[in-house]
């Protein structure tokens, strides 16, 4: 195993350590006990029916490269891949087996990464959407200092977009350093790509905004379940800002991070840090059921096709190896 990953790992065992050193234990336990087996489930169900519609994005995508990957190998590719978040590192490790998978089913290569990539992007780009929105809506429930950091911090956002992305579809990739050479071109092609099917791109971001949307409102009802009294509209800003310090490269999956960032934001407005943090892990089991589910799926529809899956060859499998 990698140093890196050994320290990933150090960094979200530390993180989660030291929050559940700093929080009471008594507001945990409070916390954990009000969770009721029937909201959990729902939850699950929820997801995995977001994901479901996940698959219609993502195979739209790669067939508008002329993939023609077919509704049946695009649920088990997708399967394959929520499964993947759970043995690899990161998010990126189940994109890529997802990717590598449909490839063999189509022939595709060119078409399957870029639509994976644009797929990603789209997804980061809605997500982005639904922070802003967010910020906006929630400006008022905060303190006047709270909400002047967020219309700053928005303003600095949107200007800083607008500078950075000129240059980055100016500077040539050499430039790069080179460990940020290949996500960046990709990056750049997947943009020019879905810039020649504008119908294919509002179709994909729509459809994202209303997956990212449902996980807000389902993460939001784990969290009234476990007596977090905020505004849902509160929860458009505080899920999506904790999401993305979740894919920040310092802890494995952004476990540890995001849960502490989740149980930070909403101190703000009155919620116990430890109310938070319950409410991220739960959403985190929530993945785990997920991805669990998705490789069962996975290891039935392949063996029912007399395709052979060892868990152990994920990591092989991810990095473009022939054997599946």
């Amino acid at each position: 195993m990698k140093l890196g990953l050994w320290l990933k790992i150090a960094i979200s065992v530390a993180v989660l350590a030291l929050v559940f050193t700093l929080l009471p234990w008594a507001d945990v336990r409070m916390a954990v006990s009000r969770l009721s087996p029937r909201v959990w489930i729902g939850v699950v169900a929820g997801f995995l029916a977001g994901h479901r519609l996940g698959v219609v994005k993502w195979r739209r995508l790669i067939n508008a490269g002329r993939a023609s990957l077919r509704s049946a190998d695009a649920v088990r590719c997708y399967a394959a891949g929520l499964f993947a978040n759970l043995c690899l590192p990161s998010i990126v490790g189940g994109d890529v087996l997802r990717a590598a998978l449909a490839t063999r089913a189509t022939g595709r290569a060119e078409a399957t990464v870029l639509g994976s990539v644009a797929d990603r992007v789209i997804d980061i780009f809605g997500l982005a959407i639904l922070l802003a929105a967010g910020g906006f809506l929630t400006r008022d429930l905060l303190p006047d200092l709270g909400s002047t950091l967020i219309g700053v911090a928005m303003l600095v956002g949107i200007l800083a977009g607008l500078v950075a992305l000129p240059l980055v579809l100016r500077t040539p990739i050499r430039r790069w350093p080179r460990r940020l050479r290949r996500p960046v071109g990709r990056g750049l092609v997947a943009l020019r790509y879905l810039s020649r099917d504008w119908s294919t791109a509002l179709l994909a971001i729509g459809i994202s905004l209303t997956i990212q949307g449902s996980f807000v409102l389902l993460n939001w009802w784990i969290g009234s379940s476990l007596g977090i009294d905020v505004p849902v509209s509160a929860w458009f800003f505080v899920w999506p800002l904790a999401k993305l310090a979740g894919l920040l490269p310092v802890g494995v999956n952004g476990i540890g991070v995001r849960d502490a960032t989740l149980g930070a934001l909403l101190v703000p407005l009155g919620v116990p840090m430890a109310a938070g943090v319950v409410a991220s892990l739960v959403w985190q089991s929530i993945l785990i059921a997920g991805g669990l589910i998705g490789g069962l799926y996975w290891w039935a529809a392949s063996r029912r096709r007399g395709l052979p899956v060892a868990v152990s060859r994920l990591q092989a499998v991810a990095s473009g190896s022939r054997h599946e």
